[in-house]
């Protein structure tokens, strides 16, 4: 593991990198990916390390981790980053509910229930570091989730034996064998699709039980399509309606608030995840009308967002991210990979367009913002925030330095 006192010791110091010691190169635009997720939430990656194998092949020179509730794989992650010189961000994402959007009825950027609001943290402390209440706030929605995933294995096996079909799952062996510290609805997911695939070996026999486990509905996946296969298990009997569905409890979400302020007490940059456009071009309740997104995200002293461009229009995240970047607001882009599809970890919008040179260089800026955030809060100074206001008027001197911070740290 790397040493994790000493990460940036080898990176020059603040006057040093702003006057070009590290002798980054102008107009070099890096491939950067500032959200993935690895197998201690869910991920297409089977471990930490092919994550990395994957960016280097690719040519992506920044990667950031983004984990569920959850900071366990930062050591490993800032260990292989330097062995693959590609530079670390440390991220976390969560899920909050806002009960007065829920009760009005307002989709935030969960397209299918109201008012729960996907939220991230950019730029953490590394090593981490954060309040005891924060540990216990992290360990309560963690031990929240997986309780409830529980409940659902439990539910699954009674289907199960209901229905005469020969398969039983124990949460722990299901944790032991696929999972880290949380067990998710994907876990168990994929947990039966392995044990269906390990009890058939014929295709007619897969194809049979999977019509049974979906109480006779006709299988839409191709049985190579694993991806496929597992999304229809998750629709057919672990989402609203399903057999082996459970309510979450409102215990296993914090507020918005409670959220921000832990991720603030983490060291790192409330950021907002932006949803955007579906296939059908329409965007939800919170974010449809740009102005007032802009409102709301500056009422609630957040300036930073994320999108994932794989599931947008080009078009429309072009224009959006125009609108945003006018107005001084920290933008990164990332994969997520949190689902089976393994998909490239360089980024492309919806149908694989690439990214043009204007939004490389954004993606590339916001990164650079949390990058030198992350360098000065090592070093025991103030980071891009002060306090929870950003200093957007020293945005071009933040990523100034994290260009170099970055620039130096691959060069290494």
């Amino acid at each position: 593991m790397a040493d994790q006192n000493n990460f940036y010791d080898f990176i020059p110091g603040r006057s040093g990198l702003l006057k070009g010691v590290s002798g980054s190169p102008e107009n070099t635009v890096p491939n950067v990916n500032g959200h993935i997720h690895t197998p201690h939430s869910f991920s297409a990656f089977g471990n930490i390390r092919q994550a990395f194998e994957m960016a280097k092949a690719e040519g992506v020179k920044v990667l950031g981790i983004n984990d569920f509730y959850t900071t366990d794989g930062y050591e490993e992650f800032a260990a292989i980053a330097r062995e693959y010189a590609i530079f670390p961000l440390f991220n976390i994402e969560f899920m909050a509910l806002q009960e007065d959007m829920q009760r009005e009825g307002v989709r935030v950027n969960d397209p299918n229930n109201p008012g729960r609001t996907y939220f991230s943290g950019k730029g953490l402390h590394f090593p981490v570091r954060m309040s005891e209440s924060s540990h216990l706030k992290m360990r309560v929605v963690q031990e929240e989730s997986n309780r409830q995933t529980r409940e659902m294995i439990d539910q699954l096996n009674g289907f199960l034996t209901g229905s005469g079909i020969d398969l039983k799952f124990d949460a722990v062996e299901m944790q032991q064998q696929l999972a880290k510290n949380l067990l998710r609805e994907r876990h168990i997911a994929k947990a039966l699709r392995l044990a269906v695939f390990g009890k058939y070996a014929a295709g007619e026999d897969r194809l049979s039980c999977f019509e049974r486990l979906f109480s006779g509905k006709k299988v839409k996946s191709q049985m190579n399509d694993f991806a496929g296969l597992e999304n229809e298990i998750r629709g057919n009997l672990l989402k609203a309606g399903g057999a082996a569905f459970v309510a979450e409890d409102p215990r296993a979400f914090l507020t918005l608030q409670e959220v921000k302020d832990l991720i603030i007490d983490a060291g790192g940059i409330p950021c907002y995840p932006v949803l955007l456009d579906d296939a059908s071009g329409k965007f939800t309740d919170y974010e449809g009308d740009w102005e007032k997104l802009l409102q709301n995200l500056s009422e609630n002293r957040v300036y930073c967002i994320e999108l994932i461009p794989g599931r947008n229009d080009y078009t429309i995240l072009k224009n959006f991210v125009r609108f945003f970047h006018r107005h001084n607001f920290v933008i990164t882009f990332g994969t997520e990979h949190n689902t089976p599809q393994l998909d490239p970890v360089k980024i492309t919008c919806r149908g694989g367009i690439p990214l043009d040179d204007e939004l490389l260089s954004i993606n590339y800026e916001g990164a650079a913002v949390v990058a030198a955030h992350q360098y000065l809060k090592a070093r025991g100074e103030e980071g891009y925030l002060s306090g929870y206001e950003a200093k957007q008027h020293q945005l071009d001197e933040f990523i100034g330095l994290g260009k170099e911070v970055i620039s130096a740290f691959v060069k290494h």
